[in-house]
């Protein structure tokens, strides 16, 4: 996938740009109006350097464009906000990091999250959760020691699956690949595998895995998080995205849609569980 982030930067600069050139505007005289440099107006305009809110400032009210100074600087605050590295997060500790998403799962009336690599954060076990943190813990050199009070944190908003007691509802689609990346060894994943089947009964919950080896029009990619039809958030190695803007959430919804419709439910989707199940019976007995 291609990076949103770099993108919406890039949709903004061109943006910045339509406004001079529609009031006439060359780049000199641009600068001459607002004081800034004629080379950082291109800069900007190429998306090779970002503005600040002063700038925006300067550039709509020498284009004539004021009225639509908040709206731009609105935009402006979304685009920086898209993607936040991970060591800057992590700065507050990995307990914080996940606490502090509890409020926005207990608010979401629907979640749909596609994984492609590993089982959806809200369904797994602790001992998996402890894995893939620990995981996580060595490659970012963030201490040992947090690891299990991280993993209280993140199974803290389970029970909003797996016991609902509200109208908030799950749709998850996960690669068949990831039932067999063995997070903690054949053990955790056994446990895993169980609670995932569970979770195929759940009444609020609609659970797909796309099978292996199946013709498909779309490429897997990277895990996503959609919360009703307000924010979008994904994860990568370096960092991660979020953002609210309307094109955005129409984008990553229309992918999940394509995605739903590869999966197969219900029986199917045990069949495949059960078929992970039975290779790490047989790696076991080998």
């Amino acid at each position: 996938m291609a990076d949103p982030a770099g993108a919406a930067r890039r949709a903004f600069a061109v943006r910045l740009r339509d406004l001079r050139k529609d009031a006439g505007l060359t780049g000199q005289e641009l600068a001459a109006r607002t004081g800034l440099h004629n080379t950082k107006i291109s800069r900007i305009e190429h998306a090779q350097q970002n503005p600040s809110e002063e700038d925006i400032r300067a550039w709509c009210l020498a284009c004539g464009v004021a009225r639509q100074i908040p709206e731009l600087i609105a935009v402006h605050r979304e685009v920086e906000q898209m993607w936040a590295e991970h060591r800057r997060e992590l700065r507050a500790g990995m307990v914080h990091v996940q606490s502090r998403s509890t409020p926005l799962y207990e608010s979401t009336r629907l979640l749909r999250a596609y994984e492609s690599n590993v089982v959806p954060g809200i369904l797994q076990t602790r001992r998996y959760v402890v894995a893939a943190l620990t995981t996580s813990a060595r490659v970012h050199n963030l201490p040992l020691e947090d690891v299990d009070a991280a993993a209280d944190a993140r199974l803290a908003r389970q029970h909003l699956v797996t016991k609902p007691t509200g109208t908030n509802t799950y749709s998850f689609v996960i690669e068949a690949g990831a039932l067999e990346h063995g997070f903690g060894g054949d053990s955790v994943m056994h446990e895993q595998l169980d609670l995932l089947l569970r979770v195929t009964r759940l009444p609020n919950v609609t659970f797909g895995i796309i099978p292996p080896l199946s013709s498909r029009d779309i490429r897997p990619g990277e895990g996503f998080y959609l919360f009703d039809d307000q924010l979008v958030r994904t994860e990568m190695w370096a960092g991660g995205y979020r953002t609210r803007r309307p094109d955005q959430l129409a984008f990553y919804i229309k992918i999940f849609n394509a995605l739903h419709g590869l999966a197969v439910h219900g029986t199917a989707a045990r069949e495949l569980i059960e078929a992970a199940r039975r290779y790490l019976q047989t790696r076991e007995n080998s």
